[in-house]
């Protein structure tokens, strides 16, 4: 794991709710109601923790995880997902699921069968697992369960081309319906070589991760792009950036159709501490972001109304947003 450019005083008993955040807003649907609820990952401690979406009800849910990075709840199923980076030049991250209240604790992939697994994604029509591995240099995919493990991009292979950030893949998003998957790059610390990549879910017939032609960088020169998320609806790419200001540390969006390399992303959030995880809340139009430097906070999804919901939490990395159901009286 790199250490974090940013130091946070760790007090995990500190809970700061700004007095103005709302309460959240259960929605009713026949008899029966959801709530939204956010998972979050300490880096710094090795938890797992969820709360309201105003900060309240904050419960560690998992604890004992080495590097936690990326999360993703299965409502269906009652699963959280999430990935642990491992020891980089080891070569022993792995994949984890549980419970929605952190019972039945279980690998999926063991360790080392990803190297350094960040952000992930779950394609519930397909069944499957996308992560990004970024000392491995690949995009991954799996079943839920962990079998059928498959290498969809791979930028190199072995000790010297890990050595180039550049082959670094970070975050990661999918868009099911149209079979696409998006990925980061995001190249040296601050250095504004971040890319983002598109291809095809599948890799096209008679090629290889190594070889397919389908790739395609649709934002280059950025900050240092770390993870996705993909509005699919108004097919709009929202993402953080950890570099440096005035574009870096930073919530961006942009439109994925047309000729995106030929717009400026649009600058939605400033003044993180490193911004690291995002998830949205498209119904309720706002998005969920946390940083290394211990903060979460809540935005509508044109970045205004910013609301610090908790901070001093460790270092924070992934983010998930879920809308539980629950019976009413």
């Amino acid at each position: 794991m790199q250490e974090s450019r940013y130091v946070q005083r760790s007090n995990l008993d500190r809970l700061e709710i700004e007095s103005e955040v709302t309460k959240p807003k259960r929605v009713t649907s026949g008899n029966k109601a959801t709530i939204g609820r956010l998972f979050v990952l300490n880096l710094s401690s090795g938890q797992i923790f969820s709360l309201n979406t105003d900060g309240s009800d904050r419960k560690v849910i998992i604890s004992g995880c080495r590097h936690p990075d990326g999360i993703v709840v299965d409502v269906e199923a009652g699963h959280i997902y999430w990935t642990d980076m491992g020891i980089p030049n080891v070569d022993d991250g792995s994949i984890e699921r549980a419970d929605l209240d952190g019972q039945n604790r279980t690998m999926i992939v063991p360790q080392g069968g990803t190297f350094t697994p960040k952000q992930i994604h779950l394609d519930n029509k397909n069944g499957k697992l996308y992560w990004s591995d970024r000392e491995g240099m690949r995009v991954m995919r799996s079943n839920l369960d962990g079998s059928k493990i498959e290498t969809l991009v791979q930028n190199g292979q072995g000790d010297k081309d890990r050595l180039d950030q550049m082959k670094w893949c970070v975050g990661i998003t999918v868009d099911p319906s149209r079979g696409q998957i998006y990925w980061t790059q995001k190249g040296p610390d601050d250095a504004g070589k971040g890319r983002i990549f598109r291809a095809s879910t599948e890799i096209p017939n008679g090629q290889s991760p190594e070889n397919r032609t389908d790739v395609e960088v649709i934002f280059e020169g950025l900050p240092e792009p770390i993870d996705l998320e993909l509005d699919v609806y108004n097919r709009v790419l929202y993402w953080t950036d950890r570099g440096d200001p005035p574009r870096g540390n930073t919530v961006n969006r942009a439109s994925i159709d047309g000729k995106p390399k030929n717009q400026s992303p649009e600058i939605l959030v400033t003044h993180l501490m490193e911004g690291i995880g995002i998830a949205l809340n498209l119904k309720g139009e706002r998005m969920f972001v946390t940083d290394l430097g211990g903060s979460i906070y809540s935005a509508k999804l044109d970045g205004s109304d910013k609301k610090t919901l908790l901070s001093a939490q460790g270092n924070l990395s992934g983010i998930a947003y879920a809308e539980l159901g629950s019976s009413l009286d």
